[in-house]
């Protein structure tokens, strides 16, 4: 029988897969020539990958919260002129809770943590400056080997123990010291110890990071994929279509529902799944993750005012971070998210139980207060969420990656290029290799 064939087979009709998809039809029509044949297959019953939204009882929530801090206007312009409906952008607000340490309660700051450690009580800002001007002393000296090595030889112990390390710990849900120096690249906002004095003057702008500001659509993430979804032809996606295997050799893909020959492939699926679909030896034990568990819960009525995350770095406390659909986009109920980072592998989480430990915990920190009534609520297990950069993973997908790229398979994006990168990230890359591939 003969093979439907497509110059180009996607695998996963995420942001990444969908953004090539795109691409290479506009590299093409740029060169003068006919459109390349693609089919996007996707497992799932909707596109979007992790970029999904869920409406229910008049709330609008994300899978996890998905919100695009551009870089590149051209970028930002692209993507927007697809877009229908209206999109906020919106300037940060965003707190830190700090761990208690002995003789020193739990403090609210502003994020990020580094730069406002003067609003700490007297006793926590003395003790963070100390050790940040002693650290700072040493910064030059042989390099850190480990993530939480960098974070102590880079702000010393104060600051480690009252946020940088356990607010990472819930984070990743594993030991720090196991994770690469660069485990968050360009997403870890550094703070310099003339940095933080300079935070001092009453005119300083400390809005540091990479996104100080942000774009979210009125109606959620999905908004996006609908853009990027727009301007493909008709059935360019095929959705409950999961790939089995992968034969590099004849360059043949089997499907859940076909097989399908291809001149190249580009996958957006984890790196690790790619590489057991084709067959090819690899490192399984170098790629390791965390699974992150997230609760959307709507309220009756409004809660906290005037922020739009909160970074909580008590261990007491089951969830690290708390999101404010309702102070992004203006509502008169609260929308939450509440993210806990959960170890890979393991047992399923107790959704019930933790729902329940959520809320108690969301009490004591003051966010849920009494005569608010839980009205809505949805959850969603993502695994993997955040990959364990390691050197041993970093090695291993550089080679497998290239590998892969031999046989014509071009493995992209946050998980199939098992990396921290943002949205943005994810259209820069597939437009680059677009531009490579497209003849």
């Amino acid at each position: 029988m003969e093979l439907e064939a497509f110059d180009f087979v996607v695998v996963g009709a995420g942001v990444s897969g969908l953004s090539f998809a795109n691409w290479a039809r506009e590299e093409a029509a740029r060169r003068g020539r006919a459109p390349p044949s693609i089919l996007v297959v996707e497992r799932e019953r909707e596109p979007g990958g992790y970029c999904r939204t869920v409406k229910r009882h008049g709330f609008t929530w994300d899978f996890a919260g998905h919100f695009f801090h551009f870089r590149h206007a051209e970028v930002e312009a692209w993507l927007r002129a697809r877009m229908s409906g209206a999109v906020r952008t919106v300037e940060r607000v965003a707190r830190v809770r700090t761990a208690p340490t002995t003789g020193s309660p739990s403090s609210e700051v502003d994020y990020p943590f580094q730069t406002h450690i003067h609003q700490l009580d007297q006793a926590g800002f003395i003790a963070c400056l100390a050790d940040l001007h002693q650290a700072s002393k040493h910064v030059d000296e042989a390099a850190p080997a480990s993530f939480k090595s960098m974070l102590l030889r880079r702000f010393g112990a104060a600051m480690c123990e009252r946020f940088l390390v356990p607010y990472n710990e819930k984070l990743y849900a594993c030991d720090l010291d196991t994770l690469d120096v660069d485990a968050m690249g360009r997403f870890f906002p550094h703070a310099s110890l003339d940095e933080v004095l300079a935070a001092l003057r009453p005119e300083a702008d400390v809005r540091a990071g990479y996104n100080a500001s942000f774009s979210y659509p009125e109606g959620g993430a999905a908004e996006y994929v609908r853009a990027l979804v727009r301007d493909l032809p008709e059935r360019t996606v095929a959705l409950e279509e999961e790939v089995l295997a992968i034969d590099l050799a004849e360059r043949v893909v089997t499907t859940s529902q076909r097989k399908l020959r291809y001149g190249q492939l580009v996958t957006s699926v984890p790196l690790p799944a790619t590489l057991r679909a084709t067959g090819l030896p690899h490192d399984e034990g170098a790629f390791t993750s965390n699974r992150v568990l997230v609760f959307n819960l709507g309220f009756d009525k409004k809660g906290p005012r005037d922020v739009h995350w909160v970074y909580v770095a008590d261990p007491a406390r089951v969830f690290y971070r708390v999101g404010f659909y309702d102070n992004i986009i203006p509502a008169n109920r609260m929308s939450l998210y509440v993210e806990i980072g959960l170890p890979p592998g393991g047992e399923r989480p107790d959704v019930g139980v933790l729902q329940q430990r959520v809320l108690a915990d969301l009490a004591a920190e003051g966010i849920v207060h009494q005569g608010q009534k839980l009205v809505a609520h949805h959850h969603v297990v993502m695994s993997p969420a955040y990959v364990h950069l390691t050197q041993r993973s970093i090695a291993e997908a550089a080679r497998a990656r290239a590998e892969l790229e031999g046989h014509g398979v071009f493995s992209v994006g946050r998980y199939g290029g098992w990396s921290y990168c943002a949205i943005e990230d994810n259209l820069l890359e597939t437009r680059a290799l677009a531009a490579r591939v497209v003849r």
